[in-house]
């Protein structure tokens, strides 16, 4: 009989030996998981700084175009009008020339038209300015 008792002891020292190795199985196949757990929340705190950063620098960048594409509208527009100054300015001076080459031939009619087409046309030119400012 004693044997049989000896057996069912060892039975149970071996049945609990298993349960405490299950026991401490899952104990440490939790502490990995939480430590698992915790570096994907840490990794998820830094991409989301990450993003911030980013969402942050897109801002500065589509603010500065914003800029730019003003600045450039308004380089445009003085180009334009310097454009068109400068083609009034050869009119005017086109005008002159033909002016003197008729005095020079003595043509007093034509000299005459050409110089009225200069008033008018500065007189035109002073309208459009003061009406612009």
């Amino acid at each position: 009989m004693r044997s049989n008792m000896g057996t069912k002891q060892v039975a149970q020292r071996s049945s609990l030996g298993a349960l405490q190795r299950r026991s401490l199985k899952r104990k440490k196949s939790d502490q990995k998981l939480s430590r698992s757990i915790k570096k994907i929340r840490a990794d998820m705190v830094e991409i989301s700084e990450g993003q911030k950063r980013i969402r942050e620098g897109q801002m500065e960048v589509r603010e500065k175009f914003q800029e730019i594409s003003k600045e450039a509208a308004k380089l445009k527009e003085e180009t334009s009008q310097i454009s068109k100054q400068s083609a009034a300015n050869q009119l005017r001076l086109d005008l002159m020339f033909q002016i003197v080459k008729a005095r020079a031939e003595n043509d007093f009619a034509k000299d005459d038209l050409l110089t009225q087409t200069l008033r008018d046309l500065m007189a035109k030119q002073n309208i459009s300015k003061t009406q612009g400012l």
